[in-house]
């Protein structure tokens, strides 16, 4: 296991920079997913811990010791990837047992450790198979026991279970998780699934446009997001954004509604100044008058998703979806009231 520290980690493909002087550092033993949209600088990021990608500039250190020049094979670096990267002509037990065999170890001593990881992935069963008789949950979790087999100091897994099914998905989250919480290796996990990132990491990176937005706990970058970006991008249904204007210095106005701040939103209003969009999840907006601040709006659709409805409105010209229980539902055009706690709104600047 290891502690990884970027310092200044800057990425170029030719004329174009992926990733832009990033900092960061990643504790032993430490999971932590880097999350951002498609062309973020996530996976470039990856690449370069794991020797894939040459440094353009700044470094990266394991425990301290600089690796720019430390070839990929060499920085004790296990990967698993989205395409399982199995070899088809051999058996499942091969194929766990194939960097055991590279490295030269005693045979004795492979079948021991292959059997063992083997029936912590629930794959004693099907270690004859080849890889063309596995379901893709099965040919996962084979790339995964294959990576971990070899005790890696970091294990990098780069989208691993975006492509299965959602019920595989929920399996292989579990798997993931309990892989972590037992063999304790230090793990990046690349995703674009928020709700991935928040399930399995200590520790969430938000990227966009190759710069960090916030590294934090999953609570933090949910409940308390550094900036706009980071709260819209995590947290499902999306978080509601509202343009709001300040009045004095503890009001502001969404809609023709003055809003009276606590304190803790003061120093905030402070920072931002003027004008701002103000944010609230659609789990803290509710239908009826269940509090001093209300909007009136006109129902636009209902979703009904059994445990609970998820319904859109429209505020002015804001569209603004909240979290209801099964039974409350809205009529296309129905005039209705929304009450929002102010204790949950979140104040950025205008982007």
């Amino acid at each position: 296991m290891a502690r990884i520290t970027a310092r200044k980690l800057i990425k170029r493909y030719g004329a174009v920079q992926a990733v832009h002087g990033i900092d960061f550092d990643i504790a032993d033993g430490e999971f932590v997913a880097i999350l951002g949209p498609s062309g973020c600088g996530k996976s470039s990021t990856m690449r370069m811990i794991a020797g894939l990608e040459t440094i353009s500039d700044g470094d990266i250190l394991f425990d301290g010791k600089p690796v720019n020049d430390i070839r990929a094979r060499d920085r004790n670096v296990a990967m698993s990837f989205e395409n399982y990267a199995l070899y088809a002509p051999i058996t499942v037990y091969e194929n766990i047992a194939f960097p055991l065999r590279s490295s030269g170890m005693d045979e004795s001593e492979i079948d021991k450790q292959v059997r063992s990881v083997a029936d912590k992935m629930e794959l004693t069963a099907i270690l004859g198979l080849k890889p063309g008789a596995l379901s893709s949950g099965q040919a996962q979790r084979v790339g995964l026991a294959r990576a971990l087999v070899r005790k890696p100091a970091v294990f990098l897994l780069d989208e691993p279970i975006s492509h299965l099914d959602t019920r595989q998905r929920y399996r292989m989250r579990r798997f993931i998780k309990s892989i972590h919480q037992e063999f304790r290796h230090t793990m990046i996990y690349v995703t674009h699934d928020q709700e991935e990132a928040l399930a399995l990491a200590d520790r969430v990176m938000v990227m966009s446009d190759g710069e960090i937005q916030q590294l934090a706990t999953p609570d933090e970058v949910y409940s308390r997001p550094a900036n706009a970006f980071v709260a819209g991008f995590v947290g499902e249904p999306p978080i509601n954004f509202l343009d709001f204007q300040s009045d004095g210095d503890r009001a502001i106005i969404i809609e023709g509604n003055r809003i009276m701040l606590s304190d803790h939103h003061v120093s905030r209003l402070a920072e931002i100044g003027t004008k701002g969009v103000a944010a609230v999840r659609p789990h803290f907006l509710s239908l009826g008058e269940n509090s001093t601040v209300k909007f009136l709006g006109i129902g636009f659709i209902t979703e009904e998703l059994q445990d609970h409805n998820e319904i859109f409105v429209d505020i002015g010209k804001t569209r603004v979806s909240l979290i209801t229980p099964p039974n409350q539902r809205v009529k296309r055009g129905e005039a209705v009231s929304i009450s929002i706690n102010p204790e949950h709104l979140l104040l950025f600047p205008t982007q």
